[in-house]
């Protein structure tokens, strides 16, 4: 349920945008979420499209680009992608390391939209 708050931020962000370049229609929404993201796609669509009626994004898609889970080593600064299941095994490709910090992951942005 956490997806309603969130969702309302991108309704806003994506209104406000459209109203300053005198968008028509808003057809799309671009976002990238982190993989660690525990949001899902379909309750995000949801709450958009219930939150959306009347407004010149209802009916808009939403596509969902996850993006991978980036660590940053302590020691080296090397940064390298991380799956899930190997975050706290993971070891700095560049001197082996274990200390890391995570850089990328838990992030949500829109990235663009197509409107008329």
């Amino acid at each position: 349920m956490h997806e309603l708050p969130i969702t309302e931020s991108i309704l806003k962000i994506v209104l406000t945008h459209a109203e300053k370049n005198d968008v028509r229609q808003v057809m799309t929404i671009h976002l990238q979420v982190g993989k660690l993201s525990d949001l899902e796609d379909e309750w995000i669509q949801r709450y958009f499209d219930y939150l959306s009626k009347g407004t010149i994004a209802q009916g808009a898609e939403l596509k969902i680009e996850r993006t991978p889970i980036m660590l940053q080593c302590n020691a080296c600064a090397a940064s390298y992608p991380v799956e899930i299941a190997n975050m706290s095994d993971s070891a700095c490709p560049v001197c082996g390391q274990k200390d890391s910090k995570l850089i990328s992951g838990r992030e949500y942005y829109i990235k663009n939209m197509e409107v008329q």
